[in-house]
């Protein structure tokens, strides 16, 4: 069976797409590798200068960490890959400065940026309340990293289940079906949508899977599965050239 990808829903950083001919095993790959191998943006590290605010030093960073920051993957490299050695430079590091006081809310959109296209996905999301009198003082480094090695680089959150065939052999179901769904005649295996197929028995397809994507982080959701697909091609491909230099 020959492989097939159909998009059947998208909305803002949620994609949901069937995929055909492939087996339960190349889908449990391409769901790990969208969770823990698609590199993302977050900030690694914090140095505070000043913290007069009721939360500790380490329940800041923890939270600026924690924010999704939306960037050009196509511009920036793992610190580990770029030519700087880990050392920190503008294409794989960005800084954010936060200097606020109180009394007022430090939104994410107080994070102010050293590269005016990286910046949190949302203003809004809340870090910390300033009483009159507190002031926080800060700056926060991001780099681009992995989910495998923190959950703050999760570019995704990903699942999959079966896509069932539904066998009706009730031929009076078909006017009673409260989704109304597509006629199933005799008893003629039709594809449906089993989140609402209410009636219909199902039966599992192993070949035909229906993916659910959400974006954790900055990226598309249909950039983070083709990127996925791509680290799962290369892999597959530097298995291939061990296997050869094992055998050789």
């Amino acid at each position: 069976m020959s492989e097939k990808i159909k998009i059947t829903k998208k909305k803002g950083g949620q994609i949901q797409f069937m995929a055909e001919g492939i087996t339960p095993a190349f889908a449990n790959a391409l769901r790990r590798i969208m969770i823990s191998e698609v590199p993302a943006m977050a900030v690694e590290w914090v140095e505070m200068h000043q913290n007069s605010s009721a939360l500790f030093d380490e329940v800041i960073a923890h939270r600026l960490g924690m924010i999704p920051i939306g960037f050009d993957p196509e511009k920036f490299n793992l610190a580990d890959d770029c030519k700087c050695k880990g050392k920190g430079c503008p294409s794989c590091e960005v800084a954010f400065s936060v200097e606020k006081s109180g009394p007022c809310i430090v939104y994410s959109g107080d994070m102010k940026s050293s590269n005016k296209d990286v910046k949190a996905t949302d203003p809004r999301f809340p870090i910390v309340q300033l009483l009159k009198g507190q002031t926080i003082k800060l700056d926060a480094f991001t780099r681009v990293g992995t989910g495998k090695n923190h959950i703050k680089w999760q570019a995704a959150i990903a699942s999959y289940s079966y896509s069932p065939d539904a066998v009706n052999e009730e031929k009076e179901n078909i006017n009673v079906c409260p989704k109304h769904m597509p006629s199933i005649l005799s008893r003629k295996k039709t594809v449906v949508d089993s989140e609402k197929c209410e009636i219909c028995r199902l039966q599992s397809n192993p070949s035909r899977f229906m993916f659910r994507v959400e974006s954790a982080s900055g990226l598309d959701p249909e950039y983070i599965v083709s990127r996925a697909a791509q680290i799962l091609a290369q892999k597959a491909e530097d298995f291939k050239k061990e296997i050869g230099r094992e055998l050789s």
